[in-house]
């Protein structure tokens, strides 16, 4: 069987909403563009956008189950997003000159005995991945079927907020690819490292609660680990249905 691409996804801003693409246009060393450009600093971080800094610095759904339900809209010709969320009225801003507007939206679905969002950060360099390289997260369908089948019931897939989605392979094997190059359209990809997860996947991206234990079913396997985390080496169009192929 084929292996292709099923779905593109973006995260404008990191663990604040989705979005799905028909196709992206990636260069070498990049991300997908405008994925996790942006991120929400909470009340004790000291990171201004400058450099690369972990995870630990933001508000994200790990600590914040609330915020998987997002979604969004971005128009770049406008740098205008659109953030939905099931709880909350709908939220058209432009984050480079309105993020007074977004904290006070995201602030009401933030509790009060946790972090407060602080600032909302623009990357100046390396966009806001979980890696400290400029990454792309590959996610396989069959992997996530498996998940599903030791939790005992369908899971959205989109709690694994993957870039690309492929169909086609067994269950697992992007774990063989390590340090491998994969060929995506006219685009080229080499596998870094497995995506190690965290708390952030037990949460249902339809209401933002949590109501799966996702680690302990990877603990099942021995690991906690979910997708591969690739580098651009050759840039290209990536389009849904393009196949996908070691190299």
């Amino acid at each position: 069987m084929t292996a292709t691409v099923t779905e593109i996804w973006r995260h404008p801003i990191k663990s604040h909403g989705r979005e799905l693409m028909e196709s992206v246009s990636v260069t070498k060393g990049g991300t997908i563009p405008f994925d996790r450009i942006w991120a929400v600093a909470h009340e004790r971080s000291q990171a201004d956008g400058s450099e690369w800094v972990s995870c630990g610095h933001f508000c994200r759904v790990a600590k914040l189950p609330s915020l998987m339900a997002i979604s969004a809209r971005f128009d770049e010709s406008r740098t205008e997003i659109t953030l939905c969320h099931p709880d909350m009225p709908d939220l058209t801003f432009q984050p480079d000159s309105d993020s007074a507007s977004f904290l006070k939206w995201v602030k009401a679905l933030v509790p009060d005995d946790t972090l407060q969002p602080a600032r909302l950060l623009k990357a100046k360099t390396q966009a806001f991945t979980d890696s400290d390289f400029p990454s792309i997260t590959l996610c396989n369908h069959a992997s996530h079927r498996a998940v599903e089948q030791r939790i005992g019931r369908p899971l959205s897939h989109l709690r694994w907020r993957g870039n690309l989605w492929i169909d086609g392979l067994a269950p697992w094997e992007e774990f063989d690819w390590d340090d491998r190059n994969i060929k995506i359209g006219e685009t080229i990809l080499r596998v870094r490292e497995r995506t190690d997860r965290c708390k952030s996947t037990h949460s249902n991206p339809d209401t933002g609660k949590r109501d799966a234990d996702v680690l302990g079913a990877l603990d099942s396997w021995g690991h906690q680990d979910f997708s591969v985390r690739a580098e651009v080496i050759q840039g290209g169009t990536i389009r849904a249905g393009d196949e996908v192929a070691r190299v």
